[in-house]
């Protein structure tokens, strides 16, 4: 029950860290590497990983990493996207 590093709780986490719970995220959700500070933006895809424009974060593949550091999508940060749209 105890997580050292990366859990679905998220207690243990800063404010706006990602943590990979795809299923917090709003599908317009612009996320930034902790890393780097690489910003992914679902309108601009990624070129690098031959994502599409228009993919959500959430819906990128759980084997993507960022395309300039390569740190895990739990590295990312919630920068713009209306987390709480639908639960008020």
């Amino acid at each position: 029950m105890t997580g050292n590093s990366t859990g679905p709780g998220g207690d243990h986490f800063f404010a706006g860290s990602y943590g990979g719970n795809d299923a917090a995220l709003p599908d317009d959700a612009v996320m930034e590497c902790r890393i780097c500070w690489h910003v992914y933006e679902p309108a601009q895809g990624d070129e690098v990983w031959q994502i599409p424009p228009g993919t959500p974060f959430s819906a990128l593949p759980e084997h993507w990493t960022c395309p300039n550091c390569d740190a895990p999508k739990s590295d990312f940060l919630l920068i713009s996207g209306d987390r709480e749209a639908s639960g008020g």
